[in-house]
């Protein structure tokens, strides 16, 4: 029964930790001391590069925005590397003004590759093909890389409303906060693909499976460098349209991040601040559906062997009622915790592919 009590409080201080001790933790630490950054209002050559497989019906509008912003044209080069498009994706982005580059089908990160390779911009700037930048979003993104330790510069995405019942904004807010102050402390541990940039010289070519949100972040850290964010750089996507359909959406994206978590090497060589950062809001996070069925498992045990074990129970019978009864925010918690399980196990059984393909509703 020690052993059983022992897992039961370690599953529990374990969700506790990553989804209210360590944001607390973090956004306090990071008033207390923070680690300033060096920004100046500069025009470097940046080169925009948005990756895209079969986006014909976004990539007009994409390319339009991009050369609306406000920022010197002849210091912008707006690039789409097509990863194998089989729809007019490609002629529609000439058209509109883009340097294109085609590629055979290898993925969105082989695709991201080549185009910085065939590039000679002091900063590469990375987008989606369905977002839409702020007019001033390039030149907020750009002002970190003044600091000379910034490599990494990630902007703040915000998701438009949608009819469908999806409560991924809530989670996103209270995501965007832990990163500013991750941000502010050490280095931040994920970024989005809407938009972020890299210095040219500091860009690292990643295996294609990985993605750039989680691995460039812990890379640059590994290197000496910072990965900083900047909120008043921003871009706007649609997020899919439910509950349901974002749980699809995250069991394709956690999928990557065990690939990562399990063999990127993610805590090697890192500042032991940067380590409680990793664990705290990645390992923790992407295990909570495993430390969610232990938690369960052993609260069932414990029963009638002290009141916080039947308390813990009756909270968790309660969620699941909860989202099985369709309760927004309770429904969104556990199907996205059951992706990072589902997840898992698809990983265990039959790997990550390197290509991808538009999430539900998004464009």
């Amino acid at each position: 029964m020690i052993a059983v009590k022992a897992l039961f409080w370690a599953s529990l201080g374990g969700l506790a930790w990553t989804h209210v001790g360590y944001p607390a933790f973090a956004i306090v630490a990071a008033r207390l001391f923070p680690r300033k950054v060096r920004r100046l209002d500069a025009t470097p050559l940046v080169a925009v590069i948005v990756a895209a497989h079969d986006e014909e019906a976004v990539i007009g509008r994409r390319i339009e925005n991009l050369r609306a912003l406000d920022y010197p044209s002849e210091r912008i080069e707006i690039v789409v590397t097509s990863d194998s498009s089989t729809d007019n994706t490609e002629g529609l982005a000439e058209a509109a003004g883009a340097r294109v580059i085609r590629n055979p089908r290898g993925g969105k990160v082989a695709a991201q590759d080549r185009a910085v390779r065939e590039t000679d911009a002091e900063i590469v700037a990375f987008s989606d093909a369905n977002a839409t930048w702020a007019p001033d979003a390039l030149r907020r993104l750009v002002t970190s890389f003044a600091d000379p330790e910034v490599a990494y510069v990630c902007g703040q995405l915000k998701l438009q409303d949608v009819d469908g019942g999806n409560q991924e904004g809530v989670y996103w807010r209270y995501e965007l906060a832990t990163r500013a102050a991750e941000s502010r402390l050490v280095s931040i541990t994920g970024g989005n693909g809407a938009i972020y940039a890299v210095r040219r010289a500091d860009y690292v070519e990643v295996d294609p499976r990985f993605g750039h949100d989680l691995s460039l972040p812990y890379l640059m850290v590994q290197r000496g460098r910072r990965a900083v964010y900047e909120p008043d750089a921003i871009a706007y996507e649609k997020p899919t349209p439910s509950n349901e359909t974002e749980y699809r959406r995250k069991v394709r994206m956690f999928e990557h991040c065990w690939l990562i978590v399990l063999h990127g090497r993610m805590l090697r060589r890192q500042p032991i601040g940067y380590v409680a950062e990793l664990v705290s809001h990645r390992h923790l996070r992407y295990a909570s559906g495993l430390l969610h069925l232990v938690l369960f498992a052993t609260s069932i045990a414990l029963v009638t062997h002290g009141w916080i074990y039947d308390a813990v129970l009756a909270a968790q019978l309660a969620l699941l009622l909860a989202a099985a009864l369709g309760i927004g925010i309770a429904r969104y918690y556990v199907l996205v915790t059951w992706a990072t399980v589902v997840a898992l196990w698809n990983y265990v059984r039959r790997g990550v592919p390197a290509t991808w393909a538009a999430p539900e509703g998004t464009r």
